[in-house]
């Protein structure tokens, strides 16, 4: 698998040459790293050649480094049918980068980059829908950057009541429990004494 990944990474360097940034094999997976406005000719490049013939898009993940210059990592993973090959391609780029739809090369790209933008706030150039889609359209924040809070005043949930996603003061609450830790075998007490009424209350 190793070699075979190998020669595949060969191809990829020699016929792209200097849009590669950096290309590696690790855990039987390789990685091109690519600059972000290289990104749709490269993607258009591994549909469309005949050596390699990447004709599905797995996926589209993303990354957060608060600390970094180039905050943001997005991962596309694509798949050869033909040559049983999984790819990874990486771009790294900062927070107010506008990045390149794929929707016209991978339709389904489509819902993959509006999670990304829903999740990260990372923008699409030339997307044909650009909307949030795991959270609501009032929605505030974006849910996976590390800076995003991890707890708050209000929570967002779906009331079946208005028939519609609603915002409402967090109600925490917790209500004082005994624990008993008798073997489970032989039962709790709480269920001795409820046994307990039950056959007292058969006997009466």
């Amino acid at each position: 698998m190793t070699e075979s990944l190998k020669k595949l990474e060969n191809v990829i360097n020699s016929e792209l040459a200097s849009k590669v940034l950096n290309s590696f094999i690790k855990n039987n997976e390789l990685t091109i790293e690519i600059s972000e406005t290289d990104l749709a000719q490269v993607v258009q490049f591994f549909k469309s050649n005949e050596k390699i013939k990447f004709r599905q898009l797995i996926d589209i993940a993303g990354v957060d480094y608060p600390d970094e210059e180039k905050r943001f990592k997005l991962i596309y993973l694509f798949l050869s049918h033909e040559n049983n090959y999984r790819i990874k391609l990486s771009i790294n780029f900062p927070p107010k980068q506008v990045i390149d739809s794929i929707t016209k090369i991978f339709p389904s790209a489509n819902w993959m980059e509006r999670e990304v933008f829903d999740m990260y706030g990372i923008k699409f150039k030339n997307h044909p829908d650009l909307r949030r889609i795991l959270t609501d359209y009032g929605f505030k924040g974006h849910p996976l950057r590390k800076d995003f809070p991890l707890t708050g005043f209000n929570e967002v949930r779906y009331s079946e009541k208005d028939k519609k996603v609603i915002y409402e003061p967090v109600k925490l609450e917790q209500n004082y429990r005994n624990f008993d830790f008798e073997s489970p075998w032989e039962g709790t007490n709480y269920i001795k004494e409820i046994k307990k009424k039950e056959n007292d209350g058969k006997k009466n």
